[in-house]
């Protein structure tokens, strides 16, 4: 039995309204209800998380919604698939920023990691059709894989005034780089960094302070902030709300349901972990990194390179998924069901 009374619990501020004085919190889900429940800024999506939610019943009709427009635009079965999945991902985008005042992250194919020209025209497309919806470039963040391609592609896009999140970003290499790109937001996966170092190495400990995943968002906020880039940092990918609070003040965190409703019912004291005027006193040095240079770093760090290629593997696979089910209703739109 808790301790507290629900009265006491009431008139306590929670872990999470704590963290909102620091850090912008965000929501890493395509599910409306849960956006209703937790009122985050900003909300994040993923083939994975769209593929969940296109299956829910109470979300048929966006995808309903979609095969009809990629009806109506004509074109082979393998061209209409191709715009019924741009135009859910584009749906789900547009009904999250009825429910959240801020941006939606809208991610590109994962197919398209090494394709920099494909990237650029997906990007296009998903700007267009939010166009279309009445939603300006500005409340859209281009979701991009952190490979030299994505990155390029991401520097391509910023200066034609469309904002970017890279993503599935590992290594300290990845974060120079897209720094160097002035792309608008970087969201490195704490979790997954956290999870390899306990499957690979003897760094079993589950201390925040230990934890890998936040001790490489720490270099890359303290990074940013030393050489005053314009890049932000969002958190992504946590697997226990200890790591939340031991990156308190980081500049964003898009933050899983499961993990938001452990900060709502917690009432730890969150302390700023992470601040500007400690970053400017930490003894990093700005270095410079080219393709080659870029290439070589990435691949010196062993969990960078399996983490983004798994990552990448996974998106896609998750994606192919999502295109069979959009085919599954055009062939009983197309009978008749």
């Amino acid at each position: 039995m808790s301790s507290h009374s629900p009265d006491k619990r009431r008139r306590m501020t929670s872990t999470l309204d704590q963290l909102r004085k620091y850090t912008v919190v965000v929501a890493d889900t395509g599910d409306f209800n849960e956006i209703d429940q937790y009122k985050p800024k900003d909300a994040t999506t993923n083939p994975s998380l769209i593929l969940a939610a296109a299956k829910m019943p109470a979300y048929q009709h966006l995808l309903d919604k979609a095969v009809e427009y990629a009806r109506s635009e004509g074109g082979t079965e393998e061209e209409q698939v191709a715009n019924a999945m741009d135009k859910l991902f584009v749906s789900f985008g547009v009904e999250i920023l009825k429910k959240v005042p801020g941006r939606v992250s809208t991610e590109v194919d994962a197919r398209l990691s090494f394709d920099k020209d494909g990237m650029l025209a997906k990007a296009r497309k998903f700007i267009a059709l939010y166009e279309a919806e009445g939603i300006g470039k500005d409340r859209v963040l281009i979701k991009l894989s952190s490979t030299w391609e994505g990155i390029q592609a991401g520097k391509e896009l910023e200066e034609k005034g469309i904002h970017c999140n890279m993503t599935l970003l590992f290594s300290f290499a990845q974060a120079v780089a897209c720094a160097e790109a002035n792309v608008t937001l970087v969201s490195p996966f704490i979790g997954r960094i956290c999870d390899w170092y306990k499957m690979k190495t003897d760094r079993k400990s589950s201390e925040p302070q230990e934890d890998q995943g936040v001790l490489c968002v720490t270099k890359i906020y303290n990074y940013y902030k030393k050489f005053d880039y314009k890049t932000v940092v969002m958190g992504a990918s946590f697997r226990n709300i200890g790591q939340a609070l031991a990156l308190a003040g980081c500049d964003l965190f898009t933050i899983p349901p499961s993990i938001l409703a452990q900060l709502r019912d917690d009432q730890s004291v969150v302390e700023r972990m992470l601040s500007v005027e400690k970053a400017k006193a930490s003894d990093l040095e700005k270095i410079h990194l080219d393709e080659k240079d870029f290439r070589r770093e990435h691949n010196d760090c062993p969990m960078a390179v399996e983490k983004l290629s798994d990552g990448i593997r996974k998106f896609a696979a998750d994606a192919i998924k999502l295109e069979n089910l959009i085919k599954e209703k055009m062939l009983s739109k197309k009978n008749g069901q």
